[in-house]
């Protein structure tokens, strides 16, 4: 049998602790040591399309492109609540946003929406199955209290706050805590950890997505055994902030790549219109979002690397993906929390030396199914718990037969001007609903007092989203609806499908529209 050098201390420092110290759980040891280590790296707000290797915009990404050839992309990944706090919460529980109640961003705003103490959550799967874990940078996951943590997103009383700490017991089964909820200046993070109190924290001064990359490294490097537990194979959660806003806290020598482009040479999206809202958006944007990008990039293959140095890739599952894309005035939209391509689907990119195959698949995979899935990579589906609304697609990326979905759900609710809570189900039960399939995206707006709107595109035919064909196309509004947006609704128990359309149904020609 051939063994790389980590397995090969790992067999024979077994063999010698079982003979000094008696065989007791040596067996059970052994298989733990053998699991592969994880490393997953999810920034915010990263676009699908903007990787050098996918063609479609002009963005600078060496690392990722190298990773993508080594690599099993999916290229229809999916975020399906595409926002922060929905999307973690569906990672981490594997179950959809009416199950573990994290419909909306966790701030002051949302009462009492935050992933909760109780949920047996992946990383408490990992806990269970013998994994030394790290979670560093932004959780975005915890219901803001007062008194307010001084933090430039927090506002203080009688205003919208969202950051907040993460008591230990809230900490899921991980072991190295270097993480904060939610703060935009990226040169100037903060971090509270294994150490930290509410009020005591570390204050950085060095751009985020380099300075999680010099803690991940030193978790992995584990030099004289101070990061972790060398005994262990381990997890580490790398969660960026960038290319989150602000886009122009970036350093100067990833802005430099792009200066001398013009905006028609950036631009590639033909749902950025001439003279529209949403070129301006792009015009003030596109050029600081693409270094953003290029930092991450950058900063990600510095993780690479390491592994590589340590003799640890055969070993240890990558896991490139983001919360959920950014549109930057596609469809003249700002961000994200919409339908458009731009907003809804996500990089994962996958790699396992030796046990996934390089290559590209159309899989509609989405957040609550990745949980599961990692599960059935790493041989520990005994440790999740029954119940998991996400499926288990490790067959797939083995290259085995497997039922594969037809579509992947969508949805947002409706955001109001006053406080609401886990109970307000008039919010969720409001908004937006659809699905994508692998060549269609539809979606239904329902809100109370206006008329219902439906939007269908043909994303092969309309890779931008620009034509609305729900009009000309009934039967297939009506087979979509009732073969696949229906029976999702109705399997995760979101009641919005019980709320009646208006008996008059608008065509709106955009996406953006949907939204007004």
């Amino acid at each position: 049998m051939k063994l790389s050098r980590r397995n090969f201390l790992q067999v024979t420092g077994l063999t010698l602790a079982g003979v000094l110290g008696g065989c007791g759980n040596m067996a059970e040891k052994m298989i733990v040591k053998k699991r592969p280590n994880l490393v997953f790296v999810f920034p915010d707000q990263f676009r699908a399309s903007a990787m050098g290797f996918v063609g479609k915009e002009p963005v600078i990404t060496p690392n990722l492109d190298r990773f993508a050839r080594e690599a099993k992309v999916l290229t229809d990944a999916c975020s399906t609540r595409p926002v922060c706090s929905p999307y973690r919460a569906m990672l981490f529980s594997g179950n959809y946003y009416i199950k573990n109640g994290v419909w909306t961003n966790c701030n002051s705003k949302a009462m009492g929406i935050e992933l909760r103490k109780s949920d047996v959550t992946m990383t408490d799967m990992f806990h269970k199955a013998g994994y030394y874990q790290g979670y560093i940078g932004k959780w975005h996951l915890e219901y803001p209290q007062a008194p307010y943590v001084k933090s430039g997103n927090n506002g203080g009383e009688g205003k919208m706050n969202w950051d907040e700490w993460t008591s230990p017991d809230r900490r899921h089964g991980v072991d190295f805590w270097y993480a904060y909820n939610t703060w935009d200046h990226h040169f100037q993070p903060h971090y509270w950890t294994n150490d930290s109190t509410r009020d005591s924290r570390v204050e950085i001064r060095q751009w985020s997505p380099e300075h999680e990359a010099d803690k991940a490294i030193e978790f992995i490097k584990n030099e004289d055994g101070k990061m972790r537990d060398g005994d262990k194979p381990f997890v580490v959660f790398v969660a960026n902030n960038p290319p989150h806003t602000a886009y122009s806290l970036v350093p100067d020598k990833y802005k430099e790549m792009y200066a001398d482009k013009e905006f028609d040479e950036l631009n590639t999206l033909e749902n950025i219109k001439p003279g529209s809202k949403g070129q301006r958006m792009a015009k003030a944007g596109l050029k600081d979002y693409f270094a953003c990008i290029t930092g991450v990039d950058d900063n990600f293959g510095r993780i690479l690397d390491t592994l590589k140095e340590q003799d640890l890739d055969d070993d240890t599952i990558v896991v490139f993906t983001s919360d959920h894309g950014n549109c930057v005035g596609a469809n003249d939209y700002v961000t994200k929390n919409n339908p458009t391509d731009q907003a809804f689907l996500v990089p994962f990119i996958i790699r396992w030396p030796g046990k996934i195959k390089a290559g590209t698949d159309d899989l509609l995979i989405a957040p609550p199914d990745i949980y599961p899935t990692l599960a059935g990579l790493m041989g520990i589906k005994e440790y999740q718990p029954g119940g998991l609304e996400g499926a288990d697609y490790s067959d797939a990326l083995l290259g085995k037969k497997c039922q594969r979905p037809s579509s992947a759900l969508y949805a947002v609710t409706e955001y109001s001007n006053t406080p609401f809570s886990q109970d307000d189900k008039d919010l969720y039960n409001m908004g937006e609903r659809g699905v994508r399939t692998g060549r269609y995206t539809l979606v239904v707006k329902k809100t109370m007092g206006k008329n219902t709107r439906v939007i269908l595109t043909d994303n092969q035919a309309d890779p931008f989203q620009l034509k609305n064909i729900a009009m000309s196309q009934p039967e297939l509004v009506k087979k979509l609806t009732e073969e696949e947006l229906i029976p999702w609704l109705v399997k995760i128990g979101d009641d919005w499908v019980k709320r009646p359309m208006t008996e008059k149904i608008e065509y709106p020609m955009s996406m953006a529209v949907l939204r007004s």
